[in-house]
C-alpha cells in the first residue's frame, strides 16, 4: 500500500471528487434531490443506503461517490473503509461534515500486505482531504501503528523470527532515540531461564533472546509494555495437529502489539521511563527441546513443572514480567496470543483484558468502546489457582483441567507480576480470519487502540 501519510492530506480547496454519505432513513430524501439518471444509476448497482454499500453516479462529465452509514452525523473508524477500499485511484472528500475517526479506516481499508507477490495488481492511492488539520497526525501514527503490526504479524516465520524482531527493535530505538538492551546465549540460559528453555531447541539463526528497549526521563512514571513473541509454535513435543499449527506465524502477535504501541508512546512524547521488553523465540522441535514433566527455573525463582510444552507463552512472558517488575512500573500491560480458550470465549474480534484494579480496567475497556477497538473483561478468580498446582514444583504451566483456560494462563502470569503493581493483560488474537471493512484478512491490531488511548489519557 502507499504509506500512510499520503493517503490523507489537508483540504486546500483542490479539485476533489465529493463523497456523499447516507443510510437508509435518509435515502429516500436524498435520491429525491438527484435526476432520474442518477437514481437509475443508483438502482442499478443496488444501493439503498444499507451499512458499507457504495456506488458511482454520474454527474454531467463528471461523478461523485455514495456510500451507506449507519449514521452519517457520527461516524465509526470503519465508515469509510469500504469506499476507500473499492473507489478508484484519486482524491476525495466528504460533500458534507468532516470525516473524524473514519480517517483511520480510511487508511487501512488501503492496507495490502503485498510482499511477496510477483505482481502487484492493487489500485493506486485513493487520498482523502478533510479541514480537520489538528488531527490528521494522530490518527495517522495510529494507522501507522496498526499497519506496521499487521506487517509483523502476516510476515511468513522464517523471515520474522527473534532476529527479524531483534531488527524491528533496533529500528524502534534508532527512531526514537531510545536504549536497546539484548540478552542472548549462556546469560540468557542464566538470567531468563523459562525464555531460554522454550527457545533452545531452535536453529541457531532463531535462537532465543530477550529485547530491552527503554527511553525517556527517569524522573517519570515507569510504563513497562511486553509482549509474547513467539515467532512459530509447532507446540513442542507437545506438537500441534496441522490445522492448528497453520497460522502460526501469529504467535508473536503480542510483540508486534507491544512494538507498535511503544512506538506511539515514544511519538507522542509521553511523560513516562518506558521499559519495552519483547522475548522472542521459536518453539521448536529438537532433540534439545524441554520435555513434558520437566521442571524449569524461572527469573523469579519460582520453579514450574511442564505439563504440556504448547503452553509455553507464558513462560516467556513470566520472565519478561518479573524483569517488568524489578522496574517499580506504576502500570505494566502485555499482549499475547496466548489461549484458545480466550477465543472460544469471545470469538476473533474481542481481545479478553485481565487486571487487577478495577479503574484500570475500565480505563481500558472505554478507551477502546470509544475507539472502535473493543476489549472484554475477564476474571482472575482466586479460587482457579488451585488449577496451577504442581507435585513437583510450585506451580504446573497448564491447568489439571480444561475449565477458564484464559483466566488460569492470566493467573499464571500473575503469580510473576509484582506484589502491588498495577497490571493489565490482553489474550488477543491478532489476526482478522474473515475480512471486514478496513481490516483486511490476516494480521490484525485487538487491543492495539485501546491501550494507546488508555495511556495517552493516563499520562496526559
Amino acid at each position: 500500500m502507499s504509506q500512510p501519510k499520503a493517503l490523507i492530506r489537508p483540504d486546500r480547496s483542490e479539485d476533489a471528487i465529493a463523497i456523499h454519505l447516507v443510510n437508509k432513513d435518509g435515502y429516500e430524501a436524498f435520491a429525491k434531490a438527484l435526476s432520474p439518471v442518477q437514481c437509475a444509476a443508483l438502482a442499478a448497482q443496488k444501493f439503498e443506503g444499507g451499512g458499507y454499500q457504495t456506488a458511482i453516479v454520474p454527474d454531467g462529465d463528471k461523478w461523485f461517490a455514495v456510500g451507506g452509514v449507519a449514521n452519517p452525523e457520527s461516524l465509526s473508524s470503519w465508515c469509510l473503509a469500504k469506499l476507500a477500499e473499492e473507489l478508484p485511484e484519486g482524491t476525495y472528500r466528504l460533500a458534507t461534515g468532516d470525516p473524524g475517526p473514519a480517517m483511520f479506516g480510511w487508511v487501512t481499508g488501503q492496507y495490502r500486505f503485498n510482499r511477496y507477490k510477483s505482481e502487484d495488481k492493487s489500485q493506486g492511492p485513493r487520498v482523502l482531504l478533510t479541514g480537520q488539520v489538528g488531527q490528521i497526525d494522530a490518527i495517522l501514527a495510529e494507522a501507522e501503528a496498526e499497519c506496521l503490526l499487521r506487517d509483523l504479524v502476516n510476515a511468513p516465520p522464517e523471515d520474522m523470527g527473534p532476529a527479524a524482531l531483534e531488527a524491528e527493535c533496533e529500528r524502534l530505538a534508532k527512531a526514537h532515540k531510545a536504549e536497546l538492551t539484548v540478552v542472548r546465549g549462556d546469560t540468557l540460559e542464566q538470567d531468563y531461564p523459562m525464555i531460554h528453555a522454550v527457545g533452545r531447541a531452535a536453529a541457531r539463526h532463531h535462537a532465543p533472546r530477550l529485547m530491552h528497549i527503554v527511553w525517556g526521563d527517569p524522573a517519570h512514571p515507569v510504563l513497562a509494555v511486553v509482549g509474547k513473541g513467539v515467532c512459530f509454535d509447532s507446540g513442542g513435543l507437545n506438537i500441534k495437529p496441522g490445522a492448528g499449527m497453520r497460522l502460526m506465524k501469529k504467535d508473536m502477535g503480542g510483540a508486534a502489539h507491544a512494538l507498535a504501541l511503544a512506538g506511539l508512546v515514544m511519538g507522542a512524547r509521553l511523560k513516562v521511563r518506558l521499559h519495552l521488553l519483547i522475548p522472542a523465540v521459536e518453539n521448536a522441535i529438537s532433540g534439545g527441546a524441554f520435555r513434558p514433566g520437566d521442571v524449569l527455573k524461572s527469573r523469579k525463582g519460582l520453579t514450574v513443572e511442564i505439563d504440556n510444552t504448547d503452553a509455553e507463552g507464558r513462560l516467556i512472558l513470566g520472565d519478561a514480567l518479573t524483569r517488568a517488575s524489578e522496574e517499580s512500573p506504576d502500570l505494566i500491560v502485555d499482549f499475547a496470543t496466548l489461549t484458545g480458550a480466550a477465543r472460544v470465549a469471545l470469538g476473533p474480534d474481542l481481545p479478553a483484558l485481565f487486571a487487577r484494579n478495577d479503574a484500570t480496567a475500565e480505563a481500558f475497556l472505554a478507551a477502546g468502546k470509544a475507539h472502535d477497538d473493543a476489549a472484554w473483561r475477564l476474571p482472575l478468580p482466586e479460587a482457579y489457582r488451585e488449577y496451577l498446582a504442581s507435585d513437583v514444583a510450585d506451580m504446573a504451566n497448564s491447568a489439571s483441567n480444561p475449565y477458564a483456560g484464559a483466566s488460569v494462563a492470566g493467573l499464571f502470569l500473575d503469580r510473576f507480576v509484582g506484589e502491588g503493581t498495577d497490571w493489565v493483560h490482553f489474550d488477543t488474537f491478532a489476526w482478522t480470519p474473515a475480512p471486514k471493512p478496513g481490516r483486511a484478512r490476516g494480521g490484525r491490531g485487538l487491543g492495539l487502540r485501546a491501550s494507546w488511548h488508555a495511556i495517552r489519557a493516563r499520562y496526559a
